[in-house]
């Protein structure tokens, strides 16, 4: 479970508490809110619940820097990284909500940016161009990558773990967004593209793609 849990299991904690004490002194009525706050306060040590993650040895594997679903891939223009192949993974509220690395080797993370902005659902296509969102420039040797941290219509606060300067190991955990979101995964063009849209992904161990320096990237089961 991440720290970040306790700063609402502890409050809806003590409301159940307080509901409770109030309800057996003669208010019964405020039972239910009590029983509310408590199965919330369950609700968010599930939710921010930090699973250990098997990262892949492979060297040129790329991994899903998030948990969800793939509702994306395609190419863009991204100003970090020029054309550029974007893999779009949307998470429900019932995933695990922390994002990683997308490499298997030690990496660094090179930049941030935050951009404010809406709180449009998180699977509409232009959340990506208009939501809040928090964006890591990484880099593993000569490989970078783009993560990008989005907000949706339920998440209202994007966490970012890392700064401009840290040192990460494969797979390791960056960040996160709290209930209901999408992590934007941008790869330069020379990257074979392993995932397709529907794919259930898993953080840290699902191989989105593999580095081919020179390559053209591709979508699974594409020509050439």
């Amino acid at each position: 479970m991440v720290k970040n849990a306790w700063n609402f299991i502890v409050p809806a904690w003590v409301l159940a508490l307080g509901l409770g004490i109030e309800a057996r002194l003669g208010h019964p009525w405020l039972g239910p809110l009590a029983g509310l706050a408590l199965l919330f306060s369950a609700f968010c040590v599930w939710f921010f619940r930090c699973p250990r993650r098997s990262v892949p040895t492979d060297p040129e594997a790329i991994v899903s820097p998030a948990d969800g679903r793939v509702i994306a891939v395609e190419e863009v223009d991204d100003p970090w990284l020029g054309r550029a192949v974007e893999i779009r993974v949307f998470l429900n509220v019932f995933d695990v909500h922390v994002q990683r690395s997308p490499f298997t080797t030690p990496a660094r993370v090179e930049d941030t940016r935050y951009f404010a902005g809406k709180f449009l659902a998180a699977s509409v296509p232009k959340a990506s161009l208009e939501n809040e969102q928090h964006w890591f420039r990484i880099v593993s040797g000569n490989r970078r990558a783009v993560v990008k941290q989005i907000a949706g219509l339920v998440a209202r606060r994007i966490v970012p773990w890392v700064r401009p300067g840290d040192g990460l190991e494969g797979g390791q955990l960056i960040g996160l967004i709290q209930f209901g979101s999408q992590v934007d995964l941008g790869l330069e063009r020379g990257a074979e593209i392993l995932a397709k849209v529907g794919d259930r992904v898993v953080g840290g161990e699902t191989v989105l793609a593999r580095v081919k320096p020179g390559a053209r990237a591709r979508r699974r089961g594409a020509e050439g």
